[in-house]
């Protein structure tokens, strides 16, 4: 199966045809008007997506992932680090986010029956969350969502208790950034590991860390190894974590769905 037709199976969405993209296949995306203000896209949102795209190209008619890849290069421009509100709140970014981020994970070899719930690491996956809620149930899946807090309790969102869970945000690096409510940098892992701690002790089983953009180099803490206990999978990163209650260290698998190192400009 070709790209086009393999976006339009998983994401409902149309990059090649005239013809309005389509949400899970049957609902038409509401398309620009004709430019009133308060409506719909003004022509001049569309020229800046068409230049964005380079200007050949109508960026509605890109692949979705292609177009997600613009929002995130335009948002992050110049920034060190963005919470990415700017796309996973935007109507054309958060119509793709779901799809894309299941497409990723089943790539690398979690399909949605491998897990049964993703949790927010920080505010700033919420929307990621809800997206991949969503997306799941336009397959015929029950995923549930779950956010991390250090305001009791820490887990908020139904029990999951028992259960296989991904952890999610959208933006993970191991730069050492100035720490922020949601920013979780992975060199020295405090933060990923205090999470990683309350999720053992809910009784759950986390599965994997994935975030929309990471911005991993090389370093001790991550690598590029094949995943243990799974036949034939490609190589891929993996994360250490120490449950700061019994120092006891795991390995998790982690996946990211752009690397930041792509996404910037050669002068960045």
């Amino acid at each position: 199966m070709d790209d086009e037709n393999r976006a339009f199976r998983k994401t409902g969405m149309n990059p090649a045809s005239d013809a309005p993209p389509v949400r899970n296949g049957t609902d038409p995306v509401r398309q620009p008007d004709d430019g009133q203000t308060g409506r719909g896209r003004s022509s001049q949102d569309d020229s800046a997506d068409d230049a964005a795209a380079g200007g050949s190209v109508p960026f509605s008619t890109l692949e979705p992932r292609r177009q997600l890849e613009l929002l995130l290069k335009k948002e992050i421009q110049g920034k060190p680090f963005s919470e990415l509100f700017g796309v996973t709140l935007d109507h054309r970014g958060s119509v793709m986010l779901g799809h894309i981020l299941l497409d990723t994970l089943e790539e690398n070899g979690f399909g949605v029956g491998d897990f049964d719930a993703v949790g927010a690491l920080t505010p700033a996956a919420v929307p990621l969350v809800a997206a991949v809620i969503q997306a799941a149930a336009s397959r015929g899946q029950d995923v549930d969502g779950f956010v991390m807090d250090f305001v009791y309790p820490s887990v908020k969102g139904p029990s999951i208790s028992g259960r296989r869970v991904i952890l999610l945000d959208s933006w993970l690096s191991e730069k050492s950034y100035v720490q922020t409510s949601s920013l979780v940098t992975l060199r020295n892992g405090n933060e990923l590991n205090l999470d990683f701690g309350v999720v053992r002790h809910e009784n759950a089983t986390v599965v994997a860390v994935a975030s929309l953009v990471g911005g991993f180099g090389g370093s001790d803490s991550l690598s590029s190894r094949p995943r243990a206990g799974r036949t034939g999978e490609r190589p891929g990163h993996v994360i250490d974590v120490v449950n700061p209650v019994d120092s006891r260290r795991e390995t998790l698998p982690f996946v990211q769905v752009f690397d930041e190192h792509e996404l910037r400009g050669p002068e960045e």
